[in-house]
Parts: structure tokens; C-alpha cells; sequence
């Protein structure tokens, strides 16, 4: 049988956390951040879980954990 690929865009974007979670970062954190709050700097700063709608999906890009 043959090797899977990995969505190598998918693997720089996702992490799969120890018990099988996917993590990602929060948009808006990359340019035109004078106007907005130190508090939602901070917030988009951590990182956030891949809702369960998109998970198989995100799954499938990644087939060896990323």
C-alpha cells in the first residue's frame, strides 16, 4: 500500500495535543494591531481547539499526526 501525504499547509497550521486534541492559532494576530486592546492581543495570542464540525476533516490532511 502506499504512503499517505501530508497536507504540508495543514501540518505548519494544526498540532495534535497528547490525547488526540487538534490546536490552532487564533486569526487576526498579524498586522493592524494598533486599534486593538492589549486584552485581545493577549487573547488571540493563546491558542485555541479545532471545533469538533471541522475535526475529521482536519484529520484527514493530517493522517501520520502532522
Amino acid at each position: 500500500m502506499l504512503k499517505l501525504k501530508t497536507r504540508r499547509a495543514a501540518a505548519k497550521r494544526f498540532r495534535i495535543t497528547g490525547t488526540g486534541r487538534l490546536q490552532r492559532r487564533h486569526a487576526f494576530r498579524n498586522h493592524l494591531l494598533g486599534h486593538k486592546s492589549s486584552k485581545r492581543k493577549r487573547f488571540l495570542a493563546t491558542s485555541a481547539t479545532v471545533d469538533p464540525t471541522d475535526h475529521d476533516r482536519v484529520q484527514g490532511m493530517l493522517p501520520y499526526g502532522g
